[in-house]
Formats: C-alpha cells, structure tokens, sequence
C-alpha cells in the first residue's frame, strides 16, 4: 500500500461530514472544482491532487478541532468529496494493472 493510500484510510471524520461528504461526491466536477479546491491553476494527475487535497484537508480538520471562528463545514464536506472523487480516479489504473 501507498503512502496516499495509507493517509486516506487513516483519515477519521465525524459521520455526519463523511454522509455529506458521500452526497456532494455527484456535484464534484473535476475540471470545474479540482483547480479551484487544490489552489492549482492547472488539473493534477490524481495522485498530485490528492496530496494537495489531503494538506488542505488536515488544515480544516485542525481548524474544526480547534473551534475556529473561521471554520467553514461546507468548505470542508467539498474538501472530503474531492478526495473521494479522486481516490476513485487514483485506484483505477491500478486495478487494469492488477
């Protein structure tokens, strides 16, 4: 197993972020979303976007925790959808190789 692999099965949320998070993966349009939420201004290969993904990630997550005024939930389900997203795109290759 990976090292993104192994970030994104470590990755433990309250439910109710992870459930949204599942219903906003239908919205997600990666040319659309994916430079925007990576803070990119090209489209990353999955595993680059992932990376980025995952940085931002932690950053709402340590936000969340800490209580922060500035915490955005909607901001962070999008965050977590884009990883699912991209997780998808990421293992599919993988699997054909397999």
């Amino acid at each position: 197993m990976d090292q993104i692999e192994q970030r994104i099965r470590k990755l433990k949320r309250p439910r109710l972020l992870v459930r949204a998070a599942r219903f906003a993966i239908g919205d997600y349009r990666r040319e659309r979303d994916q430079r925007r939420l990576t803070r990119k201004g090209v489209l990353l290969p999955a595993g680059k976007a992932l990376e980025a993904l995952l940085e931002r990630e932690a950053a709402f997550e340590a936000a969340r925790r800490r209580g922060e005024a500035t915490y955005r939930p909607a901001r962070h389900v999008e965050v977590l959808a884009a990883i699912m997203a991209e997780a998808t795109l990421y293992r599919q290759p993988r699997r054909g190789a397999a």
